[in-house]
């Protein structure tokens, strides 16, 4: 009787300890179960429910960067949705979150949106200093273009004539000559939709920041990158320069680091999954991504993975306690 007993004692024991390991659970944030970013972080949640092993994960549906920015500050998830421009706003007590900063840490970037200025040829505007009293959009009312491209031209020191609206509407005043330019972000290295609709009858132009306004932008707004994009991001579109912000996944800085690092390794090596449910990550270089466009301090784990893949980590990038 004594014998079962223990046995029993050992077997709740070991039961107990197998239950809590598997009991690690995760709350993903994400955005509106409408957006094809949604439909990216199921794949993620499969991917780590498949291949981490000892965690459960889950995925909200969220109002996206802030709102997820905010549940973690709030420890109401765990790792989630951020735009790189407005994790690093967060990071550093700005804008939005100016006086209330959120501690947050990268764990990787799965796309990157370049921010297009796409001008009508017969403008005749060839650099961003030429669109000084220009009729320009600075990107859809409300949206994170609008705001970050004014950003850029108040930096820069270059004050065009904005003209606001919404996507359909700058479309059409573009093509009828009311708006000689307008800034959208890309579709991984190609031109967005909108912008090839101008360009299918109005020919068009991407300007390039040149050195000195590249380099200005990297010292004096570190919540956006500086990206080189290579000829063709649409037919007769030589390469050029401009800024852009990233996609990103965030993490609670109290994420345990191997949590991190074996979500980070999952991620990494099962690109599959998520290429189907996000097309704008065919053939993308995640790591590479991640080096150059994010804005925050990389979680200890993910910092742990790349530097076993052989990455040099950014000093920007390098993990704080």
């Amino acid at each position: 009787m004594k014998t079962l007993l223990t046995a029993m004692v050992a077997s709740a024991a070991m039961l107990a300890a197998a239950t809590s390991h598997a009991d690690e659970r995760l709350l993903i944030g994400s955005t509106s179960s409408s957006s094809s970013h949604y439909s990216y972080f199921v794949a993620v949640n499969q991917i780590i429910n498949n291949q981490v092993e000892g965690i459960s994960s889950s995925v909200a549906e969220t109002g996206a960067t802030v709102d997820n920015l905010r549940r973690l500050g709030r420890d109401q998830i765990d790792m989630g949705l951020v735009t790189t421009n407005t994790g690093y706003h967060a990071y550093a007590g700005e804008e939005d979150f100016e006086g209330r900063p959120v501690d947050n840490r990268l764990l990787w970037v799965y796309t990157v949106a370049p921010q297009n200025t796409v001008m009508r040829q017969d403008a005749e505007v060839e650099t961003f200093a030429d669109l000084n009293g220009v009729r320009f959009n600075p990107g859809i009312t409300g949206s994170a273009t609008e705001k970050t491209t004014e950003a850029v031209m108040r930096t820069l020191g270059i004050q065009p004539d904005y003209v606001r609206g919404s996507t359909t509407d700058m479309v059409d005043a573009m093509k009828d000559g009311r708006v000689m330019g307008s800034v959208k972000s890309g579709v991984g290295e190609r031109l967005d939709g909108s912008s090839m609709d101008i360009a299918t009858f109005t020919p068009i132009s991407v300007l390039s920041l040149d050195q000195e306004q590249a380099d200005t932008l990297r010292s004096e707004m570190p919540d956006v990158a500086i990206v080189d994009v290579p000829e063709g991001a649409a037919e007769g579109i030589p390469a050029y320069t401009t800024w852009a912000f990233g996609v990103a996944v965030h993490a609670h800085p109290d994420m345990d680091d191997e949590t991190a690092y074996q979500i980070v390794k999952a991620v990494m090596e099962n690109p599959e999954p998520q290429v189907n449910a996000f097309a704008a990550m065919q053939d993308a270089d995640m790591a590479k991504m991640t080096l150059e466009v994010g804005t925050v301090p990389l979680h200890a784990g993910a910092a742990r993975y790349f530097e076993e893949q052989g990455y040099d980590i950014p000093d920007a990038l390098q993990p704080v306690q």
